[in-house]
């Protein structure tokens, strides 16, 4: 079975490659032209956005002849195909792979899976979904298991300022000022049941945002042994202290650091930390 994702899921190129997963492009658009997410570091991108203030680029998903032409190259194969993307309710992704899935469906096997998620828990479920295909599993096992790892990940974050949510028009500019006069430091996760986000606590300083995280996040875990992902964006110190945090309040039996994606950087600016999150036994057997 080939994996295919988008660049949302937060994946190292290295990553990738070795786990044999394909990844559709997301682009960036700026004034001077369009750009694949993936083919910008997370430092490039942001010094380039912070240079273009105040202004914002745009992002945009793949088309369906991008989808079309991927999915029948791999189709050469021979193997089906398992099509794994950004939440439906942040992007229109799903909704254009599953358009493409429906019109090749006599000629090319994809099932299309909805994350309803993004960034590290969506890179959980692609993690599941090529090792579970390297294994051999078939796909209504495969995607019984997404289906518990999507309930039990959470995605957690909190922003410095909501300035680049506002100038991307996800939230109202009235509603980022006053959030900016009062030092309004949101904690943001993703509703399971539509994928979309929402916001489970204020804080006035992002170390007290930072300290919020690790206690919801240890509200819903307890002692769990978990697969811990912390993300930031050019927040290294405090995405090193959120770290601590949680260590100190979970069960934690892996840990790693990652860079949230351009694509993603787009909506937040430089100034995003958070973590996914998801029980390691979820991961057995594959």
């Amino acid at each position: 079975m080939k994996i295919v994702t988008d660049c949302a899921a937060d994946m190292p190129a290295s990553e990738l490659q070795a786990l044999g997963v394909t990844q559709a492009p997301l682009f960036i658009n700026f004034p001077e032209g369009e750009v694949n997410s993936a083919d910008l570091t997370a430092d490039e991108f942001y010094t380039r956005l912070e240079a273009m203030r105040p202004a914002i680029p745009t992002t945009s998903q793949p088309s369906h002849g991008i989808f079309a032409d991927l999915y029948q190259a791999l189709a050469q194969s021979g193997e089906a195909i398992l099509s794994l993307h950004i939440s439906s309710g942040l992007s229109g992704t799903f909704q254009t792979a599953r358009a493409v899935s429906e019109q090749l469906a006599a000629q090319v096997p994809v099932a299309v899976w909805d994350t309803l998620t993004l960034s590290g828990g969506e890179r959980f479920q692609v993690w599941a979904a090529a090792l579970a295909a390297r294994a051999g599993w078939s796909l209504a096992a495969l995607q019984q298991r997404l289906a518990e790892i999507r309930a039990a990940t959470e995605v957690v974050y909190t922003l410095d300022t909501l300035e680049y949510l506002a100038r991307g028009g996800r939230i109202g500019r009235v509603a980022a000022l006053a959030s900016s006069l009062l030092n309004i430091k949101p904690v943001i996760g993703v509703d399971h049941r539509d994928g979309k986000y929402n916001t489970l606590a204020k804080s006035r300083t992002l170390g007290r945002a930072v300290t919020t995280i690790a206690e919801h996040l240890a509200g819903q875990y307890g002692q769990t042994p978990l697969w811990v992902t912390v993300m930031h964006g050019r927040l290294g110190a405090m995405a090193e202290a959120l770290s601590q945090e949680l260590h100190k309040r979970l069960n934690i039996a892996k840990v790693e650091m990652l860079r949230v994606s351009p694509v993603l950087g787009v909506h937040t600016g430089p100034g995003i930390v958070g973590a996914a999150v998801v029980p390691l036994h979820l991961f057995e057997g594959l």
